[in-house]
Protein backbone atom coordinates (compact mmCIF):
# COMPACT_ATOMS: atom_id res chain seq x y z
CA UNK A 1 0.00 0.00 0.00
CA UNK A 2 1.33 3.41 -0.98
CA UNK A 3 1.73 6.02 1.71
CA UNK A 4 0.08 9.35 0.91
CA UNK A 5 2.42 12.14 -0.06
CA UNK A 6 2.77 14.06 3.21
CA UNK A 7 3.59 17.36 1.48
CA UNK A 8 0.41 17.18 -0.62
CA UNK A 9 -1.66 16.41 2.47
CA UNK A 10 -0.08 19.30 4.39
CA UNK A 11 -0.75 21.63 1.48
CA UNK A 12 -4.42 20.59 1.24
CA UNK A 13 -4.89 20.98 5.00
CA UNK A 14 -3.26 24.42 4.97
CA UNK A 15 -5.50 25.54 2.10
CA UNK A 16 -8.58 24.24 3.93
CA UNK A 17 -7.60 26.04 7.14
CA UNK A 18 -7.04 29.29 5.23
CA UNK A 19 -10.39 28.90 3.48
CA UNK A 20 -12.16 28.26 6.81
CA UNK A 21 -10.51 31.27 8.45
CA UNK A 22 -11.44 33.52 5.54
CA UNK A 23 -15.01 32.25 5.53
CA UNK A 24 -15.41 32.72 9.28
CA UNK A 25 -14.41 36.35 8.93
CA UNK A 26 -17.31 37.00 6.52
CA UNK A 27 -20.39 38.85 7.74
CA UNK A 28 -22.72 35.88 7.19
CA UNK A 29 -20.72 33.63 9.47
CA UNK A 30 -20.40 36.42 12.05
CA UNK A 31 -24.17 36.99 11.97
CA UNK A 32 -24.85 33.27 12.35
CA UNK A 33 -22.67 33.29 15.48
CA UNK A 34 -24.33 36.42 16.91
CA UNK A 35 -28.01 35.69 16.36
CA UNK A 36 -30.31 32.71 16.91
CA UNK A 37 -31.07 30.82 13.72
CA UNK A 38 -34.60 32.18 13.40
CA UNK A 39 -36.06 34.32 10.61
CA UNK A 40 -36.61 37.84 11.92
CA UNK A 41 -39.91 38.15 10.02
CA UNK A 42 -41.75 34.81 9.96
CA UNK A 43 -39.96 33.23 12.96
CA UNK A 44 -39.10 30.04 11.06
CA UNK A 45 -36.40 28.13 12.92
CA UNK A 46 -33.30 26.73 11.22
CA UNK A 47 -30.88 23.91 12.02
CA UNK A 48 -27.56 22.80 10.57
CA UNK A 49 -29.51 20.79 7.99
CA UNK A 50 -31.32 23.81 6.49
CA UNK A 51 -29.31 26.87 7.57
CA UNK A 52 -28.43 27.55 3.93
CA UNK A 53 -31.98 28.95 3.63
CA UNK A 54 -31.20 31.62 6.22
CA UNK A 55 -29.72 34.82 4.82
CA UNK A 56 -28.23 38.01 6.24
CA UNK A 57 -30.21 41.14 5.40
CA UNK A 58 -28.51 44.53 5.63
CA UNK A 59 -31.02 46.76 7.41
CA UNK A 60 -29.81 49.92 5.64
CA UNK A 61 -29.44 48.02 2.32
CA UNK A 62 -25.72 48.90 2.23
CA UNK A 63 -23.73 45.70 1.85
CA UNK A 64 -20.51 47.53 2.66
CA UNK A 65 -21.81 48.56 6.11
CA UNK A 66 -20.82 45.56 8.23
CA UNK A 67 -20.20 46.59 11.85
CA UNK A 68 -18.88 43.67 13.87
CA UNK A 69 -21.59 44.13 16.50
CA UNK A 70 -24.16 43.09 13.86
CA UNK A 71 -26.24 46.24 14.24
CA UNK A 72 -26.87 46.44 10.48
CA UNK A 73 -27.76 42.77 10.04
CA UNK A 74 -30.82 40.66 10.56
CA UNK A 75 -31.30 37.02 9.70
CA UNK A 76 -34.15 36.36 7.28
CA UNK A 77 -35.26 33.25 5.45
CA UNK A 78 -34.86 33.48 1.69
CA UNK A 79 -38.57 34.21 1.19
CA UNK A 80 -38.76 37.05 3.71
CA UNK A 81 -35.45 38.42 2.40
CA UNK A 82 -36.87 38.55 -1.13
CA UNK A 83 -39.99 40.28 0.20
CA UNK A 84 -37.91 42.84 2.11
CA UNK A 85 -35.96 43.72 -1.03
CA UNK A 86 -39.16 43.91 -3.09
CA UNK A 87 -40.58 46.42 -0.59
CA UNK A 88 -37.37 48.46 -0.84
CA UNK A 89 -37.42 48.42 -4.65
CA UNK A 90 -41.07 49.54 -4.62
CA UNK A 91 -40.21 52.34 -2.22
CA UNK A 92 -37.44 53.53 -4.55
CA UNK A 93 -39.67 53.34 -7.64
CA UNK A 94 -42.96 54.59 -6.24
CA UNK A 95 -42.11 56.42 -3.02
CA UNK A 96 -43.83 56.00 0.30
CA UNK A 97 -47.18 57.37 -0.85
CA UNK A 98 -47.19 60.17 1.71
CA UNK A 99 -45.55 62.72 -0.59
CA UNK A 100 -48.59 62.81 -2.88
CA UNK A 101 -50.72 64.51 -0.23
CA UNK A 102 -52.68 61.34 0.49
CA UNK A 103 -53.24 61.07 4.21
CA UNK A 104 -52.51 57.82 5.96
CA UNK A 105 -55.51 55.74 7.00
CA UNK A 106 -56.61 56.55 10.54
CA UNK A 107 -59.69 54.36 10.95
CA UNK A 108 -59.36 51.81 13.73
CA UNK A 109 -62.06 49.13 13.45
CA UNK A 110 -61.30 47.84 16.95
CA UNK A 111 -61.34 51.18 18.75
CA UNK A 112 -64.53 50.44 20.70
CA UNK A 113 -64.14 46.67 20.90
CA UNK A 114 -63.93 46.63 24.69
CA UNK A 115 -67.26 48.46 25.00
CA UNK A 116 -68.88 46.20 22.43
CA UNK A 117 -67.70 43.12 24.32
CA UNK A 118 -69.24 44.46 27.55
CA UNK A 119 -72.65 44.86 25.87
CA UNK A 120 -72.90 41.19 24.92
Amino acid sequence: MNKPDRSKLDKVLAEQRAYNANRESGYREQALKLYPWICGRCAREFTHANVRGLTVHHVDHNHDNNPTDGSNWELLCIYCHDEEHSKYVNLIHYGSGTESGTAAATHNPFADLKERMKKE
